[in-house]
């Protein structure tokens, strides 16, 4: 009898409150104060027992432009997280044979979309310096099948950001060739200095938010795509949530954004905080090193090519002994996933230290083929 392939998704659910969850860059670090009230009122008022506001809660869109910095001139559709809006886009603006300049590595599941909707995309590889796409490259890259640019701003997973020049120049190209400029700006708040394109070409730029990752709502499944109002209703013909999105992630959402301006920096401090403890531990780490560093989101990746052990079992072994949970990088590149593993550090100061003390002793077991299947001792 053949044995199923672990799952390590599935084994850490069943474990999840014995896991240092560093493998999908959500963030652990909100206090529960910002919107626990807000969900207990909403339940209180028993407001999941009718359907929500179809086009989204006033207050909250008036929340997210704000905090986005776009105007009332931009138009917003509020979508279950941020994937959703990336399918609908995808399915609503792209045809067979077109093709969407992109990058590898990327968060694929957006290739993935483009694929579906019978689409290809361009992969230009940027696992080197810079790190990212440029103007150069993109201009290049550009044909007459292009409908669209990928602009991950930062970008997942490598944690790169772009400078405000290249996004300018970036969404000023895509003006110039009427082509749809992506920008997912999923991590944009733990940025230096993040530059949106869509006031730079809003008639082009579609902009896809979510409040998984900056308010630590993933759970609550939770986005959006903001653009000129007549590119949106092209994609509004994709969406399925016709009779609105979940009532308590809107009210979660509303309390968090109204706030975030008390809180968050201390979500970024503490961030900026952890990925440099993890880089001190990554330096006494023989073969192993950061591509990016400082990242520019909440994640980064760790290249393992020349420390003699793979992603796949790094994973594993610190998953089941360890009770570490980072993710390998066969999910984010076809071409160089088997190099690297991505971790996120939007967590508490004691799961970086788990991870600290777990990775060398990790990485030293594989070397010497010493890893083991235990189940993870109990927290």
């Amino acid at each position: 009898m053949v044995e199923p392939p672990f799952d390590a998704f599935a084994y850490a659910h069943a474990h999840r409150t014995e896991i240092a969850w560093l493998s999908q860059n959500t963030n652990h670090l909100v206090p529960p104060s910002v919107v626990g009230p807000a969900l207990a009122r909403a339940i209180e008022e028993r407001r999941y027992e009718g359907y929500p506001y179809a086009p989204g809660a006033p207050e909250l869109k008036r929340l997210v432009l704000n905090d986005l910095g776009l105007g009332d001139g931009s138009g917003l559709l509020v979508t279950a997280g941020g994937t959703e809006s990336l399918y609908m886009l995808a399915r609503a603006l792209l045809a067979p044979g077109d093709e969407v300049v992109a990058s590898d590595p990327s968060y694929l599941i957006i290739h993935k979309f483009v694929e579906l909707a019978g689409a290809r995309t361009r992969n230009l590889e940027i696992y080197q310096p810079p790190f990212r796409l440029t103007y150069d490259r993109i201009r290049e890259a550009v044909g007459p099948k292009t409908r669209m640019i990928l602009l991950i701003d930062p970008l997942n997973p490598l944690g790169s950001g772009y400078p405000r020049d290249e996004v300018r120049a970036i969404a000023e190209l895509a003006h110039d060739k009427r082509i749809v400029l992506l920008n997912d700006v999923t991590y944009r708040d733990f940025a230096d200095s993040p530059t949106l394109a869509q006031p730079l070409a809003p008639e082009t730029t579609l902009t896809v938010w979510s409040v998984s990752k900056n308010c630590g709502l993933a759970g609550l499944r939770l986005g959006g795509v903001a653009g000129a109002p007549d590119l949106l209703q092209k994609v509004h013909r994709y969406n399925t949530n016709d009779l609105g999105v979940n009532v308590l992630a809107q009210a979660a959402a509303t309390a968090a954004l109204s706030t975030k301006r008390e809180w968050f920096p201390r979500v970024l401090a503490q961030t900026r905080a952890n990925q440099e403890r993890i880089r001190d531990v990554v330096r006494g780490v023989a073969g192993a090193s950061l591509p990016v560093f400082p990242s520019q989101a909440n994640m980064f990746v760790i290249d393992l090519a020349k420390a003699e052990v793979t992603p796949e079992a790094l994973q594993r072994e610190l998953l089941l002994r360890h009770g570490v949970f980072v993710r390998a990088g066969n999910y984010l590149s076809p071409q160089f996933g088997g190099r690297f593993v991505r971790l996120s550090f939007s967590n508490p100061p004691e799961d970086i230290e788990r991870f600290a003390r777990a990775f060398p002793a990790t990485v030293d077991a594989l070397r010497g083929h010493k890893a083991s299947t235990a189940p993870i001792p109990s927290a």
